[in-house]
């Protein structure tokens, strides 16, 4: 299955690579009049990224496409997401993640809830590793590219015009791979990103009940689409009524949560505990 999503995204990227061609288009250009990153025009043209419809819509308009040639670059990606093998959607060699990094890499508002991991876009490089190391089939080599990407991707949280809502409950800060001097530098990473003016970081304390209980991390693309992480892959639903029933659960989410002051006094609360743990942990 996953040979078979690759050769449609192929076809789309050469689509759409075509299309531009006879547009008089560059990909700098595109990129700038669809109001997207040109290394997403690059990869979605080469057939190392799948858009999500909304980017696809933009390239679309900024194409000029008529009716006829605009559905067919859509039907192409409905049968990308289609290949996807009842949804699930593995990464190269078996590594999930490709497909969360690359919709929140084209998406202008990023919402993510997390119960147990911590949000992909706010993981620091070893943090990640055990993340992708605990995936079904992974090598050293597919991790080590995981890794790399995820990092790379990181990047759209300190350009302009994007804004990031995280929500985590205080289990995420808790739940930790490694060592505790790995979880020091990753919590001081969310330090780091909390005071960034795109991005809003909440906790919801462990002292706090839940306003709806939560089974599994969940991350919101514009109002476009949701990707819903498993251990073995990840889920993308686009339909209307599902993108709307999550956002109205992450609202529910975000109004329990603690921001601002609060959350950076619980983790310098949470940082103090993983020093007097200290790195005296057998693994």
């Amino acid at each position: 299955m996953g040979s078979e999503r690759q050769e449609r995204m192929k076809a789309l990227g050469m689509r759409l690579r075509g299309l531009r061609a006879e547009a008089g288009l560059t990909g700098a250009l595109l990129a700038q009049r669809a109001g997207v990153g040109q290394p997403t025009v690059s990869k979605v043209e080469n057939g190392r990224m799948v858009p999500s419809f909304d980017v696809l819509d933009r390239l679309s308009r900024a194409l000029g496409l008529d009716d006829s040639s605009a559905g067919e670059v859509r039907d192409l990606l409905v049968a990308i997401e289609a290949a996807a093998d009842a949804g699930l959607v593995p990464d190269d060699g078996g590594v999930a993640g490709a497909v969360l990094d690359d919709a929140v890499r084209s998406a202008r508002l990023v919402r993510s809830f997390q119960c147990v991991v911590l949000p992909a876009m706010l993981q620091s490089a070893e943090y990640a590793r055990h993340v992708f190391q605990s995936a079904p089939n992974s090598t050293p080599e597919t991790v080590g590219r995981a890794v790399a990407a995820r990092v790379e991707r990181q990047s759209v949280l300190y350009e302009p015009g994007r804004e990031s809502v995280f929500v985590l409950t205080e289990a995420v800060l808790r739940t930790w791979p490694g060592t505790p001097t790995l979880m020091l530098a990753q919590l001081d990473r969310l330090l780091a990103v909390e005071s960034l003016s795109s991005v809003r970081l909440g906790v919801i304390p462990w002292r706090r009940a839940v306003p709806v209980l939560p089974r599994l991390g969940f991350t919101l693309c514009d109002r476009q689409a949701v990707v819903i992480e498993a251990f073995t892959g990840e889920q993308m639903l686009t339909d209307v009524a599902d993108v709307a029933a999550y956002e109205e659960t992450f609202d529910q989410f975000e109004r329990a949560a603690v921001f601002g002051d609060d959350v950076r006094g619980l983790l310098l609360r949470v940082m103090r505990e993983f020093r007097d743990l200290g790195d005296t942990v057998t693994q």
